[in-house]
C-alpha cells in the first residue's frame, strides 16, 4: 500500500510508499504474486501531519457514494488540495490489482480502508494487458475497471498511473518487451516506432476507465503522467505528448507527475502538478519545487528507502520504525499497519470498517516428486524451432504471432567438431548453462564470459546447446533500449564465431506447460540431473488455504501450480518460499511441476509463514 497524505490544513502533502516484504527480482515471471499494499514508516512525515492540528479533521462526507455533485473534482487551491469545492486531505496507498489474485481484491482494500486511507493508487502495466501485439486482455486478474469499481464501491477515491512506463519493478518498467524487436527502438521517446504503440494501446485502454472518472460519477480523481521521466529525459518532447495523448481521448481530472528530488524540472509539464518520490530530496528540493509551480501542496506520492533483494545477496533490512510494508504479501498485517492505523483515525473522522480477520493458511504434508522427463526429450514435442545462420534474441524470434519471446528461457543448438575455447564477449543475457551433447559444461552470464570445451570421445561433430535464462529486464535507467534477452551477438569457439542454430523458444508462461508437456514423465528412482521437469500431486480434502512452498534440496528453477507460473527458486536464497495463495489450488488433486536447471531434490515442503532471508 503505497501511501500518499496531504494536509488539510497546513502547506504539505505527503505520499508515502510501502516496498513489499519480499522483493526478490523476479521480473520475468510476472505472474509471482505480491500485495503492493506501500508504506514507508515516516514518522518525520507524521510531525509534520499532525502538527498545530488540535482536532480531528471531519471527511465523513468527501466519500464516492456521498458526493453526488461532481462539477467540481480535485483541485489545487493555494497550499491545499480540494474536492468538490471542500478542503480534502489525500491519504492514499498503493495497491497493483496484477499482483493481487482477484478473489482478495475485496480483502485488501478493505483492509486500506480500515487503516484510514481514504486514495488508491494504482499502476497499470501496459505489457500484461497487451502481451501481444494487438492482442488486449482487461479480464479476469486483469480487469482494472472492475478493481477500480470495487475501490469506488469500498469508499476509496482513485488516483490511476496510465503510464505507458510505470517503473513498479516491472519487468522493463511494464514496457512490453515486443517493443524491442525494433533495432532503432527509442523507449519513452517521440520516436514513431514508440509512440504509434502508445496510440494504440490507449486507444484501448482510455475509452475504458473513462466512465470512471469524478466528473462521470467514477472515483477517479486525478491520474500520474509517465513516471520519474526526469531521471530519463531523452527527450523534451516526449512528456508534452503523454499528456497531449490523454486529454486528447477525453481524460479529465487533476494530472501530475512524479519525479524525485533531483529531477523535478526536468520531468515537469506545464500546468501540470509536480509531485515529489521521496529519494534525493533535500531542503533545496522544496526551493525548486516552489520556484517551478509557485505556492501548492507538497505532495509525496512514493516513499523508498531501500530496493529489492537480489538473489545471492542479503536481504535488504531497516529497523521498523524507517520501513517496512503494512501488509504482507498474503495480506498478513504488520506492525507498521496498527502505527499508521491508530495515527490516521487520531487525526481524521471517517467512516473505516472494523478491521478483517487474518486469511487462514495451511502447512500441507510435504509432497514426493513422483515423475520426471528431461528437457532433452521433450524437444521433439515442441513447436517447431527457428532455424538461424546467427543466434536470435528472445524478441527476435517469430513466436507468440510475430511478437517474440518475453520471458523464460531459450536454448540454442548447434554442432561443433573441435573442441577449444568457448567465448561470448558479453552476448549471454542474462545467463547462460553450457552443454556438449549431454554433459554440463560451466556457466556463461555476466561474471564469466569464457569456458574450456573438451571433447570425452572420437566423434567428428557434438552438439553444443547453451541454455539461456532471461533474469529480468531493467525496469528504469538510460539502458533499457538494450535489454534484449538471449544470445545477443556472436559466441565464438576459438575466435571464430559459430554458426547454423537451432533456436527453441522455452517461454514458461501457463500455456506452454498446459499445452506443450508430453505424456512422456519416467518415474524417479534416483537423483535426476537438469535441465528436467518434475511431476507429483498435492490433494486436499477441504477448502484450499493459503500457503507457502519451500523447495529444500532443489537448487534453481520455476515452479508451476495447475499449470501456472508461481515463480523462482534459488538455494542461494535469500528468499526460501514461494506465497502460493488458495485460490490457485482446488479441492482434489492438484499438479505441482518444477523445472529444475541443476539436480532434482526429494520433495516440495509446505510452511505457515514466509521464509525471505531475514
Amino acid at each position: 500500500m503505497g501511501g500518499s497524505a496531504q494536509a488539510a490544513a497546513g502547506s504539505q502533502s505527503c505520499g508515502v510508499c510501502l516496498e513489499p516484504h519480499t522483493r526478490v527480482s523476479m521480473w520475468p515471471f510476472l505472474v509471482r504474486l505480491e500485495c503492493i499494499l506501500f508504506l514507508a514508516s515516516a514518522f518525520s512525515v507524521i510531525t509534520q501531519l499532525s502538527h498545530g492540528l488540535s482536532s480531528r479533521i471531519n471527511q465523513t462526507h468527501l466519500l464516492p457514494s456521498y458526493l453526488t455533485n461532481r462539477k467540481l473534482g480535485l483541485r489545487v487551491q493555494g497550499s491545499n488540495f480540494t474536492l468538490g469545492g471542500f478542503p480534502f486531505l489525500i491519504i492514499a496507498g498503493t495497491i497493483h490489482y496484477f499482483r493481487v489474485p482477484k478473489e482478495y481484491w475485496r480483502d485488501r482494500l478493505l483492509k486500506m480502508k480500515a487503516g484510514g486511507f481514504n486514495t488508491l493508487i494504482t499502476h497499470v502495466p501496459w505489457n500484461l494487458h497487451e502481451p501481444k501485439i494487438g492482442q488486449f486482455r482487461f479480464t479476469g486478474n486483469l480487469d482494472v475497471m472492475a478493481f477500480i469499481t470495487m475501490a469506488s464501491q469500498l469508499g476509496l477515491w482513485v488516483i490511476l498511473c496510465p503510464g505507458p512506463y510505470i517503473g513498479s519493478d516491472l519487468d522493463l518498467g511494464g514496457l512490453p518487451s515486443w517493443l524491442l524487436r525494433d533495432p532503432n527502438m527509442k523507449l519513452r521517446t517521440t520516436y514513431k516506432g514508440f509512440t504509434k504503440a502508445v496510440n494504440v494501446y490507449f486507444d484501448h485502454l482510455i475509452p475504458r476507465i473513462l466512465p470512471l472518472q469524478y466528473n462521470r460519477g467514477g472515483p477517479i480523481i486525478a491520474m500520474q503522467v509517465e513516471n520519474e521521466y526526469g531521471s530519463y529525459y531523452l527527450d523534451k518532447k516526449y512528456m508534452p505528448y503523454v499528456k497531449k495523448a490523454l486529454e486528447k481521448r477525453k481524460v479529465n481530472v487533476l494530472l501530475m507527475t512524479a519525479d524525485n528530488g533531483l529531477t523535478l524540472e526536468k520531468g515537469h509539464i506545464k500546468n501540470v502538478l509536480i509531485t515529489v518520490h521521496m529519494k534525493n530530496v533535500k531542503k533545496e528540493t522544496y526551493k525548486e519545487l516552489s520556484s517551478i509551480q509557485g505556492r501548492s501542496p507538497i505532495m509525496m506520492t512514493v516513499y523508498t528507502v531501500t530496493s529489492f533483494d537480489s538473489w545471492g545477496v542479503a536481504h535488504h533490512s531497516l529497523d521498523g520504525p524507517e520501513y517496512g510494508a503494512l501488509l504482507r504479501e498474503n495480506g498478513d498485517y504488520t506492525p507498521e499497519y496498527t502505527t499508521f492505523q491508530e495515527f490516521f483515525h487520531s487525526v481524521i473522522v471517517a467512516p473505516m470498517p472494523l478491521p478483517l480477520d487474518y486469511i487462514p493458511k495451511n502447512a500441507y504434508m510435504s509432497v514426493t516428486l513422483l515423475y520426471f522427463m528431461t528437457l532433452w526429450s521433450m524437444l521433439p514435442y515442441l513447436d517447431l524451432p527457428t532455424k538461424s545462420v546467427k543466434p536470435l534474441t528472445m524478441e527476435q524470434l517469430s513466436v507468440n504471432e510475430g511478437s517474440g519471446q518475453s520471458y523464460g528461457y531459450i536454448l540454442y543448438e548447434t554442432f561443433i567438431s573441435s573442441d577449444g575455447i568457448l567465448t561470448s564477449k558479453g552476448h549471454v543475457q542474462d545467463r547462460g548453462q553450457v552443454f556438449l551433447d549431454d554433459k554440463h559444461m560451466g556457466i556463461l552470464d555476466h561474471s564469466q564470459d569464457q569456458l574450456i570445451l573438451q571433447k570425452h570421445d572420437h566423434k567428428e561433430y557434438h552438439i553444443l546447446r547453451i541454455l539461456v535464462e532471461n533474469q529480468g529486464r531493467l525496469a528504469s535507467g538510460k539502458n533499457m533500449n538494450q535489454e534484449r534477452k538471449g544470445l545477443t551477438g556472436d559466441i565464438y569457439l576459438n575466435n571464430s564465431p559459430l554458426r547454423k542454430f537451432t533456436i527453441y523458444s522455452l517461454e514458461m508462461k501457463s500455456i506452454f506447460m498446459t499445452k506443450k508437456l508430453p505424456n512422456i514423465w519416467k518415474p524417479i528412482t534416483e537423483k535426476v540431473k537438469g535441465p528436467a521437469f518434475f511431476l507429483g500431486y498435492l490433494k486436499i480434502a477441504d477448502n484450499p488455504k493459503d500457503t507457502f512452498i519451500q523447495l529444500e534440496g532443489w537448487k534453481k528453477g520455476v515452479v508451476f501450480i495447475n499449470g501456472q507460473n508461481l515463480g523462482r527458486y534459488w538455494s542461494i536464497g535469500p528468499q526460501g518460499t514461494l506465497y502460493l495463495p488458495g485460490p490457485w489450488l482446488h479441492p482434489g488433486t492438484n499438479e505441482i511441476i518444477l523445472f529444475e536447471e541443476l539436480e532434482s531434490g526429494t520433495d516440495v515442503q509446505f510452511k505457515m509463514n514466509p521464509i525471505l532471508g531475514y
